[in-house]
């Protein structure tokens, strides 16, 4: 290990590597970010409320390029003022056309609609500027990863841990 330090030019195409691998993962979501026309194309869900069709852990495949949302349809949607996505179904939806399109959600798994999530005020989402997209494909508990690593930061240093120690151990 001392002597990989010992030699700059293998030390500097080492941090070059580790370097090129983030940039490309960052490239990848950029790209799926425009070619989804979604600020988060994939996302993880995060509790039980739209059990059976979804269980915590599934990731989720979402596009926004057709505005005009369905009853029945999941989305994704952000609240104003909280940072957590939502994925729940359509149950009702007003106007459209010349008028902006307006969507009523709830999650499969509750009791009632989600009025008492939006923002204060808001007794609907607006299609436009609420929905982050309309989920077209999952894969399931694979996002489990990404709720451990939220729920125990400590993991988040033992991953980054082992992945620096990878690239310093590594040989070309």
């Amino acid at each position: 290990m001392l002597s990989t330090f010992g030699q700059p030019r293998q030390a500097l195409t080492q941090v070059l590597n580790f370097a090129l691998v983030l940039s490309t993962a960052f490239m990848l979501w950029k790209g799926l970010s425009v070619a989804t026309d979604s600020p988060s194309p994939i996302v993880v869900v995060l509790s039980g409320s739209m059990e059976p069709a979804f269980q915590r852990g599934d990731l989720l495949f979402l596009w926004n390029r057709g505005m005009d949302t369905q009853i029945g349809e999941i989305v994704v949607y952000n609240v104003k003022g909280k940072d957590i996505p939502i994925v729940h179904r359509v149950v009702r939806r007003y106007g459209g056309g010349e008028q902006p399109l307006k969507l009523l959600t709830k999650g499969d798994n509750n009791p009632s609609d989600d009025t008492a999530l939006y923002a204060k005020g808001q007794g609907y989402l607006d299609r436009s500027t609420d929905i982050i997209g309309s989920v077209v494909g999952y894969i399931p508990f694979v996002g489990y990863v990404t709720i451990l690593l939220s729920e125990h930061p400590w993991l988040k240093t033992v991953l980054l841990g082992l992945m620096g120690v990878m690239v310093v151990l590594q040989r070309e």
